[in-house]
Formats: C-alpha cells, sequence, structure tokens
C-alpha cells in the first residue's frame, strides 16, 4: 500500500464501518468513518483524504448526490458501495463520478484490492512511468501535466477533471489518431473489473468533450467511429519533443 493513505468510509451501518476500519488499519491504512453525508463534507474539508469509500443508501443525501457534489470540487477517488445489485445503479454511479463500485455483501479483501487499484491509477507507479516518458502533452493549445494531474486551456484556465475524466485524457493523448473500442478504454481507464458498460465509456466521453470541444456537439478532437470506438484526431505533442535542441 503507497505511502499509509487515508481512507473515508462512509456508511450509515456501524457494524460496516467498524469492520472495514480494522480491516483496512490492518493492512496499512489510515481510516476515517462517519454515518452520513454532512460528517463526510465536514472532513473533506478538514483533512487530506486519498480515497472514499461511499456507500449508495444513506440518510439524507444518498450517495450518489454526495458523489456528484464531490466531483464540482474534487478529484478524490470514490468507490461506491451499493447493496442493489441493478446493473443500472452501477452504471448511474460511475457516471456520477464514482471510480469503481463493489456491491453488498462483498469480502473486505476484495474491496482492498480494489483501493489498491484506484490509488495506483491516480498516484502509483503507472503515473509515475508515464511521466518518465513525457511530463506534459499538448494538442490544439491545451496543455496536460502528467505528474501534477492538471490540464491548461489554451486560454491559460485551469480546467477540473475527476480522475475517470484525467484518465480517459491521457488514454486518448498517449494513443492519438488511433481508433480505441470501449473495451479498451475501459482496460486502460478503469481496468477490467469496471464490467463491459459501453454506456460508461459513451458518457465518461460526453463529459470530457464538454471539457475540451470548442462545441460538443460537433466535436473536433474526440471523433466517434460507427461500430468501432472513438478517436482523438488532434496532432499530441510529448514534452521531450518540445524541448530545444
Amino acid at each position: 500500500m503507497l505511502n499509509q493513505p487515508e481512507i473515508l468510509i462512509v456508511d450509515d451501518d456501524r457494524e460496516v464501518r467498524d469492520l472495514l476500519s480494522r480491516f483496512l488499519s490492518n493492512n496499512g491504512c489510515r481510516t476515517l468513518a462517519v454515518r452520513d453525508g454532512k460528517e463526510m463534507r465536514r472532513l473533506v474539508a478538514d483533512r487530506r483524504i486519498d480515497l472514499i469509500v461511499l456507500d449508495l443508501m444513506l440518510p439524507g443525501d444518498d450517495g450518489l448526490q454526495l458523489c456528484r457534489d464531490l466531483r464540482t470540487r474534487s478529484t478524490i477517488p470514490v468507490i461506491m458501495l451499493t447493496a442493489k445489485g441493478a446493473r443500472t445503479d452501477r452504471i448511474v454511479g460511475l457516471e456520477m463520478g464514482a471510480d469503481d463500485y463493489l456491491a453488498k455483501p462483498f469480502d473486505p479483501h476484495e474491496l482492498l484490492a480494489r483501493i489498491k487499484a484506484v490509488l495506483r491509477r491516480t498516484r502509483g507507479v503507472a503515473s509515475h512511468e508515464r511521466a518518465a516518458n513525457a511530463t506534459i502533452f499538448s494538442f490544439s493549445g491545451w496543455k496536460v501535466d502528467l505528474t501534477r494531474r492538471r490540464v491548461e486551456s489554451p486560454e491559460g484556465l485551469m480546467v477540473d477533471m475527476t480522475v475517470s475524466e484525467f484518465d480517459l485524457l491521457v488514454a486518448f493523448l498517449e494513443r492519438p489518431q488511433r481508433v480505441l473500442s470501449r473495451e479498451q478504454l475501459l482496460d486502460l481507464t478503469r481496468g477490467r473489473d469496471a464490467g463491459p458498460f459501453d454506456r460508461v465509456i459513451d458518457n465518461l466521453v460526453v463529459r470530457l468533450r464538454r471539457k475540451i470541444e470548442a462545441d460538443p456537439a460537433q466535436p473536433a478532437l474526440i471523433k466517434t467511429i460507427r461500430g468501432g470506438g472513438y478517436y482523438f484526431a488532434a496532432t499530441v505533442v510529448r514534452n521531450e519533443e518540445m524541448a530545444p535542441g
């Protein structure tokens, strides 16, 4: 586990909170546990949280609303817990900005594995390997800093992105002018555990287009390939190619 990450558990079931807190603490995490959205918001404002384990069914604002609100101001990774087996609930959770989901009842070891996978995607080995080759990508006036996970518009404005949106953009930037299937994009951004949810990738592309396209209705950067997937049409330059030679 990476540097004892601080994990916030949000669940109104005290037994679940206590069990997960003990298990994660015994496996290299620092943990905080609260029962509702009000307490979650307070801790997110006061502490440096590395990941949130968020139950879908909560008193007051439910997990979907909390995740949606969180995404307006933060990129803290979220793993959604749901007691519902319906595929729709899991898809909606991912669309709201969750980075992964797990249906109750579950094995705590599986949750730990998913926490490790999400943290690796957001701050771990993969991003360091990418940074070793190219810290900054540029395309159509945009700049993407992999090390700082920052996206700068042609006007010089910082554009907030969720973890999933940023990972999708990087997947395109590392493979420009190639047709990428939805299955490939799932592997590159979430891993196989995400499941074959084409709609998740489609909606993630829609959200990303809203942030980087001049006209999302007529996208010039991320092209849809009928029956094939998506294609990043812009010319992409890595930082070492821009260095004076």
